[in-house]
């Protein structure tokens, strides 16, 4: 299994972050994860993702951060 991908796109002004994570996913192997941290909700990211073969999940954490995991659906 290939380790994971860590991707810190707090700070960054759209279109920015929604560009890295893209980017991001275009090198994502099949038994990968992309774990992003953006400091915003990414709500347009959500059926870019699901339109494209992606599941994902998201935790807001207690310091009002967004943990996005992303893998290829099954």
């Amino acid at each position: 299994m290939e380790q994971d991908i860590s991707l810190d796109v707090c700070g960054l002004e759209p279109p920015e972050p929604m560009e890295h994570v893209l980017e991001a996913l275009s090198h994502l192997k099949k038994d990968q994860r992309l774990c992003v941290l953006i400091d915003r909700e990414p709500r347009p990211l959500y059926r870019i993702l699901d339109n494209n073969g992606f599941a994902h999940t998201i935790h807001m954490r207690p310091d009002f951060l967004y943990e996005v995991v992303i893998s290829h659906k099954v």
